[in-house]
């Protein structure tokens, strides 16, 4: 858990523009990495919460905010948890919000290995870019299942092998020895038949090697 720890703190200053593709360098290297042009998927996942959502959100990891905070803006009536495990990408997250006046969000450091709610508490989940990360991924899944309820959304996206030889050879060769990766990687066969136990109404769809998901809790 400390390689995750420092793995984060080490790219904090860099990951807004990496996560985004923010400038042309950039671009170049998520178009390389990941077969995608850019960080648009994030937008339409987002989508999936409609901006009169009047419930409870936990979105986890919430990163620095940097891709949810647009939308964000848009719900007034939600109360929404931003929770990681990486202290240092939630204080960026923290000061975001902040400074852009959202007053709903919460910042709490957290592991999704063992969530500080009680059962059920969650209109909707959100978990974006994070599976990849996540050393235990059997119990983030069984974690926030508990902390959602019945009927709840969860939406999320992270990477998947088996779509590009070259994306899971950065995954391996790169994002795991720096730490902001965690082995075993998941196929997108393997998150549908996942899913699909667990969950109903699941729309699944990949940009590159980034798996896109929507679903509702049994």
């Amino acid at each position: 858990m400390d390689k995750i720890k420092n793995g984060y703190k080490s790219i904090s200053n860099v990951y807004d523009k990496y996560i985004t593709s923010g400038n042309l360098l950039f671009k170049l290297v998520s178009k390389i990495i990941w077969g995608v042009e850019d960080k648009d998927y994030s937008i339409e996942l987002l989508k999936n919460i409609p901006n009169d959502f009047a419930g409870k959100i936990l979105d986890i990891p919430a990163g620095t905010g940097i891709l949810s905070f647009e939308k964000y803006k848009q719900l007034n009536n939600s109360e929404i948890i931003c929770m990681d495990y990486s202290k240092d990408m939630l204080e960026i997250a923290k000061r975001r919000f902040e400074n852009n006046n959202l007053k709903n969000i919460e910042c709490r450091q957290g592991d999704v290995g063992n969530i500080p709610f009680e059962n059920e508490t969650f209109d909707a989940v959100l978990s974006m870019n994070g599976f990849h990360a996540f050393p235990d991924k059997e119990k983030a899944f069984t974690e926030i299942k508990r902390v959602l309820k019945n009927n709840g959304i969860f939406i999320g996206c992270f990477y998947i092998k088996g779509i590009t030889k070259r994306t899971d050879w950065f995954a391996n060769n790169i994002f795991v020895k720096n730490g902001t990766f965690t082995p075993p990687f998941y196929t997108k066969d393997e998150i549908a038949e996942k899913l699909n136990r667990e969950y109903k109404e699941l729309e699944l769809w990949n940009v590159g090697s980034i798996l896109c998901f929507k679903c509702k809790k049994m």
